[in-house]
């Protein structure tokens, strides 16, 4: 099959498909008894990052598991810090730890972008694997946090609840912030160069915090560098679409994609499929946007909140997928469910 075949990437060119097509943020993950026996071959977190035939291997679970329609390649948003110069850790059951960007000395001594290779070509080693290794029908995924996301966590060396230390940069030293967001724009667009020139058929930008940005510095900060990073990519890899997820935008979703240039939209759990029907789907390729508290629920509410979803998207392009990452606690024969009854 040619890749303009697949459905993932006829939706994103706009197409209305009668069943759309469905893939899960996070869906090779903790939730899945085979990732959990892969994950602990492999050691820690980044070995299976790094381990281009583990990192392979988690990819695949899930496709034979469920057959989605696209596989999204396994790696983390915040190796791109770590090719940087960061040091990067991750403790078991709180998350990452990063060395801390506090002001213009610690920017001085992150590497620069003509280096990030050094670190990241293993991960360019797995979408190859990937590509061969994928049914025909499979589109492969890449990805990157964007630019604002992963800030956040350099600055304040792991997740916050509000982003603070990233917000008080941006008003104590911005001369400071803008280099650090102008290093991991010109960072991600490399990386996900190098990824699409491996085999990656469509890339993803997750801006996860993009709900924590100051009002009048989203479109500095949130709008600006994923624009760019598209931009550049597009000149690159002109027929490559790229999907855009400004997590908790509320209201800046709209002409979002028009001003990033983005192919596809993916919406969190909070957007009402209704208003994201009539106000954003006229103009992109929506995608989601399924609670995933559901895949731990199951039953009558989780068919219910599918069918709504499906029906109300359905007359536009739409990629199927849950508003956020599922969750560990979630249980395998739930995603049947959703897939059965998507696909009738």
């Amino acid at each position: 099959m040619k890749s303009a075949d697949k459905t993932l990437l006829r939706a994103l060119r706009g197409e209305t498909l009668p069943v759309p097509p469905v893939w899960m943020m996070r869906q090779a993950g903790r939730y899945l008894p085979e990732y959990r026996a892969t994950r602990q071959q492999a050691g820690s977190f980044l070995d299976l990052c790094y381990n281009p035939d583990l990192a392979t291997e988690v990819t695949l679970q899930p496709i034979r598991r469920y057959g989605f329609d696209a596989a999204i390649l396994f790696a983390d948003i915040l190796l791109i810090p770590q090719a940087l110069g960061a040091d990067l850790t991750f403790v078991q059951g709180e998350g990452p730890r990063l060395s801390t960007i506090t002001g213009k000395a610690d920017m001085d001594q992150l590497r620069g972008v003509d280096t990030i290779d050094e670190t990241l070509s293993p991960i360019y080693e797995t979408v190859s694997n990937l590509r061969a290794a994928l049914p025909a029908e499979t589109a492969l995924i890449g990805f990157a946090g964007a630019p604002w996301t992963v800030a956040t966590y350099m600055i304040a060396g792991r997740g916050t609840p509000d982003q603070a230390p990233a917000r008080r940069m941006i008003y104590g030293d911005p001369e400071t912030f803008d280099r650090l967001i102008d290093r991991i724009t010109d960072a991600t667009i490399e990386y996900l160069s190098r990824q699409i020139a491996a085999g990656a058929e469509v890339v993803k930008i997750f801006d996860s915090w993009a709900g924590t940005m100051p009002g009048r510095h989203f479109a500095r900060y949130c709008v600006e560098p994923v624009a760019r990073i598209t931009r550049e990519l597009k000149a690159r890899h002109a027929d490559v679409p790229v999907i855009g997820f400004p997590r908790g935008a509320g209201g800046h979703a709209i002409g979002f994609a028009e001003a990033t240039g983005v192919d596809g939209l993916a919406l969190d759990t909070s957007v009402d499929p209704a208003w994201a029907a009539a106000t954003l789907q006229p103009h992109v390729c929506v995608q989601g946007n399924l609670d995933p508290l559901l895949m731990v629920e199951g039953g009558d509410a989780l068919r219910r909140e599918t069918r709504a979803i499906v029906d109300a998207f359905s007359g536009g392009p739409h990629i199927f997928n849950l508003g956020h990452g599922i969750t560990p606690d979630a249980d395998p024969d739930h995603v049947s469910i959703m897939l059965e009854t998507i696909r009738g």
